[in-house]
């Protein structure tokens, strides 16, 4: 069977002066239809890479990243764009940029209606996807003056009207309050599931992990496995 995402040996390094540091080295992982894979690693790990690799974001320098069977370096930037706005969505804390006097539904809208989604169903999207997060009440909110707690549940609102087929996210939810952060853990695991979305997640805390079907981590570069009770870990493919 065809897994929607298989990295098969990849590598990545970036220039460090006159050297090259390998962040990644010979990585990999199959993630299966409706599967949701957490990846656990301290700060340095290579696990943003791993995952920027996954949405086409950037292209390994070798070895092959490939998403329902087609190589993401075969394809041109544009396809891969096209990826991310449909079958992929990526979620990390840097991308949050709201405009001033933007609601929340209109942020939510923005991507549908820019790929030509009629407004009213656009706004159903946004609408179901509100609910699915605990956020109904926020549709009007101004996205600037979202505190962390629900800026964390709107970025996952859009990623959810976006429809994708897989879910990328790197550290789910930085929250100062544990009640909050457990709780978005929760809304997450909850919508990938009803929604039969593929889940690919990254964090430095184990807890933001649990109850995902698969676990690994990440060292060095390398990927290694983790063991907490319950949790199924599978060995890299060669």
């Amino acid at each position: 069977m065809m897994q929607l995402l298989s990295f098969t040996n990849a590598t990545k390094a970036y220039a460090d002066g006159a050297r090259a540091l390998r962040v990644l080295d010979s990585v990999s992982l199959d993630l299966a239809r409706g599967t949701s894979v957490g990846v656990y690693g301290t700060r340095g790990a290579g696990k943003s890479t791993l995952l920027r690799l996954a949405a086409g974001l950037e292209l390994a320098d070798s070895g092959s990243v490939r998403f329902e069977g087609r190589d993401m370096a075969g394809m041109t930037s544009g396809e891969r764009a096209w990826l991310r706005r449909g079958a992929i969505a990526f979620i990390a804390a840097e991308d949050w940029r709201p405009l001033a006097g933007e609601s929340v539904m209109d942020h939510l809208c923005a991507g549908p209606l820019g790929e030509g989604v009629p407004v009213h169903q656009a706004r159903l999207r946004a609408q179901r996807a509100l609910d699915q997060v605990e956020f109904r009440s926020g549709a009007a909110a101004e996205t600037a003056a979202l505190s962390l707690s629900c800026r964390s549940r709107v970025m996952l609102a859009r990623a959810l009207v976006q429809e994708p087929r897989l879910l990328i996210i790197d550290e789910p939810a930085v929250m100062p309050s544990i009640g909050d952060r457990d709780r978005f853990y929760a809304l997450l695991r909850r919508a990938v599931r009803e929604r039969r979305i593929s889940l690919l997640a990254a964090s430095e805390e184990i807890a933001a992990l649990q109850g995902l079907d698969v676990l690994v981590s990440l060292a060095a570069g390398e990927l290694c496995s983790t063991e907490p009770a319950g949790v199924v870990v599978p060995f890299p493919s060669v």
